[in-house]
């Protein structure tokens, strides 16, 4: 009888991944039966014991510590008693004794718990208890491995060391990038059980962070910010191997890291400040760096860094002004629909951490490395790209947010996509009159001068920052809150009654309709996130008016209900818009007609379950179906994903944009 055959007569369902063959094959060829019922010889007690899957995985874990790490059966030990006080009840699963003192623990083993965080915490308990310094946890799919650095702090390190080994030889091996790959590689095999970025830093700020007196996101931030410039400094051969690791003492990794950060700010300048300081203590620092520094952060589409921002940008403050981020499948769709392109300029005036912007940048990439004969590879990577592709980065690419750490992250991006240059810009985008006070100051021009002063290149009148030039403009305006201030309103054509006077108040989202279609030139196009209540409420009639007035509506697409859960379950719509134009030298033709056809659509299939939780295709072995890069491709309708999926939205206004003769096709 296989293992595999026991799980699944037992009901179980795991992977054994984390072992190779000859460790299965020795204990399938260890099973006998006894009444009916399958039995192993444990490898350390000498005896028949029933083969459980609990036991079934400590017996290969067994093979394992013996066979291919060294350790001699004589140094193990099973069902290992841990006293608590006079409590002498707790057992754990497996104990490699120290070579020196074998009645000392030296690593503990627990398999078959039901998360790696429930293990961890048993594991602390039990390295307390014990003073042990390694600690194991295990479910057959994947182990994961803690040094405790003091009584306090457990740090991950890549492997267990085998008995010829110490515990700094593993930890302070020199990695390359080719090292990272390796271990991307390993999460990807873990398959769904796999814990992402996010999953790490939210145990980070549980154990480490939430008592370590600082602000959270700027001390993650950083070391993330620091980590993605140490993989492409390691890469570009300015270093051989990366720096950014938990080795030495706590008190050297600190100083290291700090290098490393002043080194990031230098080549990414107007992130941080000049003189920004890494502020967690060092027994903080060298838990965090332990935790991230096998990561990845390069990929294809950001999404290993995607989810650790939208946690980490303070979600109640974003949520008071109803702004959330948007999905990276309804951002790939606009930016499918509006198809921007090398010549033309492209703003978010809203831009959050940047993901329009971003998700053009990589849609015109695609055209420009087709052009010019080059595999389109990963885009958010490493490898130099042709100069054409940074110029439409510096020169068409601009973003605003008044949210300050928001800005900070899009900054963080958009600098590494456009290699050391951006047009992301920390700015009320609603309040307009403002902007030569908000630009006065030496520090902020030190920081955003470059962009400012490109964008005000774009203006249609070098009187007033209220219209300006630009091609394409997509953005998802905050929803919640109302604007009273009588000198935000007065310029705004929503903000007035129909009988000239002023409201008291008026929605952000109204304002923003408002304010992007200033921001186009004539024949320019804008795809805009709109809570649904803006297409139905009578109420809102004039506004319908207002854009219809202004610009061809192109479509309006539907999103599905639990597109921002868990932040809300507001129903919102995409709409897609084109200023009418009948002057060929204005911009691209959008001659106004009194009736025309609109396309319209609405998602039918859900991209997250109510808890906000991402749904995945499935693939036809029963997992998740991944796609090319190695990332998981969320179930939607909106496109085809790469040839994977059915054709969705953006390809049927595709066929309608044709059909109709847009001029953006």
């Amino acid at each position: 009888m296989t293992i595999n055959e026991l799980l699944s007569k037992a009901n179980v369902h795991i992977s054994l991944s984390v072992f190779d063959e000859k460790s299965i094959a020795a204990i399938e060829a260890a099973f006998i039966e006894k009444g009916g019922k399958p039995y192993l010889k444990c490898q350390v007690r000498n005896k028949e014991i029933q083969a459980k899957p609990e036991e079934i995985v400590r017996q290969l874990w067994l093979h394992r510590l013996i066979h291919h790490y060294g350790y001699p059966v004589a140094r193990l030990s099973v069902e290992y008693p841990i006293t608590f006080g006079r409590d002498s009840s707790k057992r754990a699963d497996i104990v490699v004794m120290d070579a020196d003192r074998l009645t000392v623990p030296y690593l503990i083993v627990e398999v078959k718990q039901p998360t790696a965080k429930g293990g961890k915490e048993q594991l602390r308990s039990y390295t307390h208890a014990t003073g042990a310094p390694l600690a194991l946890w295990s479910d057959g799919l994947q182990a994961v491995i803690w040094h405790r650095k003091n009584p306090n702090y457990f740090v991950e390190i890549p492997d267990l060391p085998t008995v010829g080994q110490t515990i700094d030889d593993i930890a302070g091996q020199p990695w390359s990038m080719q090292t990272l790959v390796d271990k991307e590689h390993q999460h990807e095999m873990e398959g769904q059980k796999a814990r992402s970025l996010r999953e790490k830093i939210e145990d980070l700020e549980d154990e480490v962070l939430a008592n370590a007196g600082v602000d959270v996101f700027e001390e993650v931030f950083k070391l993330i910010f620091t980590k993605l410039y140490d993989e492409l400094a390691c890469f570009r051969g300015r270093y051989k191997y990366l720096r950014f690791r938990n080795i030495n003492t706590a008190t050297q990794l600190k100083n290291n890291i700090q290098l490393l950060f002043d080194d990031a700010k230098k080549e990414w300048e107007g992130v941080f400040a000049e003189d920004e300081k890494i502020k967690l203590s060092a027994d903080h620092l060298q838990v965090c760096v332990g935790s991230l520094e096998e990561w990845k952060l390069f990929n294809s589409n950001l999404d290993v860094v995607d989810e650790a921002f939208e946690y980490l940008v303070n979600k109640s403050a974003k949520g008071e002004k109803g702004q959330y981020f948007t999905p990276r499948w309804v951002i790939d769709m606009c930016v499918k629909m509006m198809n921007p392109k090398e010549n033309e300029t492209v703003i978010d005036t809203a831009c959050g951490s940047a993901g329009f912007t971003v998700h053009s940048i990589f849609h015109t990439w695609k055209q420009i490395l087709k052009e010019e004969g080059l595999p389109v590879s990963h885009l958010f990577t490493m490898e130099k790209k042709p100069q054409r592709c940074y110029d439409y980065v510096r020169d068409k690419v601009f973003a605003i947010d008044f949210d300050e750490k928001s800005v900070r992250v899009a900054r963080c991006l958009n600098l590494i996509a456009g290699d050391g240059q951006t047009n992301v810009l920390h700015m009320n985008t609603l309040d307009w009159n403002k902007w030569d006070e908000t630009a006065q100051p030496v520090e902020w021009r030190d920081t955003y001068g470059e962009g400012w002063r490109k964008i005000r290149k774009l203006q249609s009148d070098k009187k007033s920052y209220r219209n300006f030039e630009f091609d394409v403009l997509m953005a998802n305006p905050p929803f919640a809150g109302d604007i009273k201030q009588t000198d935000m309103l007065a310029p705004y054509d929503l903000a007035h009654k129909t009988n000239g006077k002023l409201e008291n108040a008026v929605g952000r989202d109204l304002l923003f309709i408002e304010r992007n279609l200033d921001f186009l030139k004539p024949g320019g196009r804008m795809a805009v996130v709109l809570p649904q209540g803006r297409f139905n409420n009578s109420s809102d009639k004039r506004v319908r008016e207002f854009i219809a007035e202004r610009c061809r509506i192109l479509a309006v697409v539907g999103l599905h209900p639990a597109t921002f859960k868990p932040h809300t379950g507001t129903k919102t719509s995409v709409l897609f818009v084109q200023k009418w134009n009948d002057e060929p030298a204005a911009g691209p033709l959008c001659p106004k007609v009194d009736d025309y056809n609109i396309f319209f659509a609405t998602q039918r299939i859900a991209p997250k379950d109510n808890s906000g939780d991402k749904l995945y295709v499935p693939d036809c072995k029963g997992g998740r179906l991944r796609d090319e890069h190695g990332h998981w491709v969320v179930q939607h309708d909106l496109f085809n994903h790469d040839g994977l999926t059915k054709d969705g939205i953006a390809e049927a206004f595709k066929q309608f944009a044709a059909k109709e003769r847009f001029s953006f096709f």
